[in-house]
């Protein structure tokens, strides 16, 4: 982030990109919504450490592997994992989180295209970029798209756009060609900073349609690909590789982050919301 700058235009130019890159946070609202809950869990994770500790016969936590068939099976407390649930809070998209231990068959083409459809598309996915175009318009980000309902229009296709662009790229185009698994397998057991360093490490480590561990290429090259095309149809004194990658890391950062949210929200919707499976 930039410190200094040379003007007030330049100053005012660096703010409303920081705002307009908040649009990662359609990713991470898991977090925000559920991070002060995951501290309630923090007790509860430590006793069943201990106790695993104390009991060799305790299963050791370990991701789960994608296979064909199968069932969930149960811990060693006799209590199976909580599960994952389509949304989060009922609102957020959570359609790519697999429940621990549960056996998937390898995603096709045609489910990568689904998934990203699905997070691109789905109802819940205008109320971000709806609130950053307001607030640019607001603030006049972008004193090329003008003023009053025009220029909201102008805000709010870009940033829809970015949240799309990113979503396919990550989800869909460089999965296809990498072979790689785009959901998130939740790791369920151990204590919470082993679980939250397995959720972060999900940036750089994914599986591969064999269901393999492999380097995340599709998170990397296509949060990448998706800040480069964003570029394209912003003004043209956005157009900088500073800008370019100071969004890309802050993408795959917000995206590390959002594993997080997945990782810990069956535990939260179980233990505090006191829902069963």
């Amino acid at each position: 982030m930039r410190l200094r700058f040379r003007s007030p235009h330049e100053a005012s130019g660096a703010a409303n990109r920081f705002a307009h890159n908040l649009l990662a946070f359609q990713r991470a609202f898991p977090v925000i919504s559920t991070f002060a809950l995951v501290l309630l869990l923090l007790p509860a994770t430590s006793v069943n450490a201990q106790a695993n500790a104390g009991d060799p016969s305790a299963p050791l936590p370990s991701a789960p592997q994608a296979q064909s068939g199968g069932t969930v099976p149960q811990n060693g407390s006799g209590d199976r994992p909580a599960q994952q649930t389509k949304r989060i809070l009922g609102i957020i998209p959570n359609f790519r989180a697999v429940s621990t231990d549960e056996k998937l068959p390898p995603q096709t083409v045609r489910d990568k295209f689904v998934d990203a459809t699905q997070d691109s598309f789905d109802y819940s996915s205008i109320f971000i970029p709806a609130a950053l175009a307001a607030y640019s318009d607001a603030s006049r980000s972008y004193p090329e798209f003008g003023d009053g309902a025009a220029a909201y229009g102008r805000y709010f296709w870009r940033t829809a756009l970015d949240q799309t662009d990113e979503n396919y790229m990550v989800e869909f185009v460089f999965p296809v060609f990498t072979h790689e698994d785009t959901r998130f397998y939740t790791l369920g057991r151990g204590g919470f900073f082993k679980r939250t360093g397995y959720a972060l490490s999900r940036a750089v480590i994914t599986r591969n349609d064999a269901g393999k561990e492999t380097f995340n290429i599709s998170e990397i090259a296509g949060a990448g690909a998706a800040s480069g095309i964003s570029s394209l149809y912003y003004p043209s004194r956005e157009r900088s590789l500073s800008n370019t990658a100071s969004e890309w890391a802050i993408d795959i950062g917000i995206d590390s982050l959002s594993f997080v949210g997945r990782e810990f929200w069956p535990d939260i919707n179980r233990k505090v919301f006191h829902r069963r499976d």
